[in-house]
């Protein structure tokens, strides 16, 4: 956007999508929202044992049991900023140092590890993913710790697209009632509110992407020093 790049649209739908899925510029939509969630084998954690907070991870119970992805420095900085920085980045230093992260590369290759049983509790699965793995009949399921929280995937028209017609008329199709309805049929989040979700779009704090990418180097030095290099 601040290359000038994006043609501002002014669409019926936006009106049905929740309201931080369209930024008062205009620029874009957020047409679905990929939402981290905690996915566990059920064979192996207890509905009983589950954690009611980040916090409860520091009991013993977890030690050398708990994965998260390699790469998740923007779950990271949302959650620690949610905490309060101080109070999170300390917790999740002595998370790693007292009961450990497994670290893996890949969200899917995580969700696969807590169905075999080799995570027994990942922090960092998508929610299409975990659910997907449990309908297919995976010992393994999912639910939120709070804050949760999520990615926006959106659309956009390019200024001076060669098919600009054609491009208008795909953002329309996935932020209206039909793509929005695909999108819900493939386990995703779509923001729109006339479609039903199972998880509480109003309760999830979305990534800003503008602080992403302005702290996005400092939160990858963190997460790097804290998650990855601090569980080895």
């Amino acid at each position: 956007r601040r290359e000038g790049l994006l043609q501002p649209v002014r669409s019926p739908h936006h009106a049905d999508l929740i309201p931080v899925a369209v930024p008062s510029h205009r620029e874009w939509a957020w047409a679905r929202l990929s939402v981290f969630v905690q996915a566990y084998n059920t064979r192996l954690v207890k509905k009983e044992e589950l954690p009611a907070s980040y916090g409860d991870l520091l009991h013993p119970r977890w030690k050398g049991r708990l994965g998260i992805e390699a790469s998740d420095e923007d779950w990271f900085a949302e959650v620690v900023q949610n905490l309060g920085e101080e109070k999170g980045l300390r917790l999740f230093r002595d998370l790693a140092a007292t009961n450990g992260l497994s670290v893996r590369r890949g969200h899917s290759l995580l969700a696969q590890m807590v169905a075999s049983g080799e995570v027994p509790f990942a922090l960092t699965v998508y929610n299409f993913t975990a659910e997907r793995l449990k309908q297919q009949g995976a010992p393994l399921d999912w639910f939120t710790l709070s804050p949760a929280v999520a990615h926006g995937n959106g659309f956009a028209v390019v200024k001076r697209a060669p098919h600009p017609h054609a491009a208008l008329l795909y953002y329309e199709f996935m932020i209206g009632d039909d793509g929005q309805r695909i999108l819900a049929d493939r386990e995703s989040v779509p923001t729109s509110r006339k479609i039903h979700t199972a998880l509480d779009r109003s309760s999830l704090k979305i990534i800003d992407p503008v602080l992403l990418v302005d702290q996005s180097e400092r939160w990858a030095k963190l997460y790097d020093e804290i998650i990855v290099k601090g569980s080895r």
